[in-house]
């Protein structure tokens, strides 16, 4: 049970300073635009997308869904592969954002935006509600 919560732990760690480096390039985008007039929106959002990406990816607790074949479907496996999934499309999502490549497709955009909402809620519970 003790490995069990230090994963939890480290998970949560993980996603933490995750958020801090996104609250960061946050910053270092205004303060370009504002400051400087240099326009690195594009690459903070890309940026942003792989980060939050890699914070679902490193909440997931990969013990859990290795037992998704034998268990089947069950609540803690549910959150795990919804929570991997969601990691996966963010950094999909984050390298179709990059402008190398830059997609600009309302389907795409929407589920951008989709990503976006549900990350603020996952701040919002990782911050605040989960202990």
């Amino acid at each position: 049970m003790g490995a069990i919560q230090q994963q939890q732990g480290v998970g949560q760690r993980r996603f933490l300073v995750a958020l801090a480096v996104v609250s960061i390039l946050g910053f270092l985008g205004i303060f370009s635009e504002t400051i400087l007039l240099i326009d690195i929106n594009h690459h903070v959002e890309a940026i942003w997308l792989i980060i939050v990406g890699g914070a679902f990816l490193a909440e997931v607790n990969y013990e859990k869904l290795k037992t998704l074949e034998r268990n089947g479907l069950n609540k803690a496996n549910f959150t795990n592969l919804t929570t991997a999934i969601l990691g996966v499309i963010a950094l999909i999502a984050g390298v179709f954002s990059l402008p190398v490549i830059r997609v600009e497709n309302p389907g795409f955009l929407a589920i951008k935006g989709i990503l976006s909402i549900i990350a603020i809620a996952a701040i919002i519970v990782q911050t605040w509600i989960k202990k």
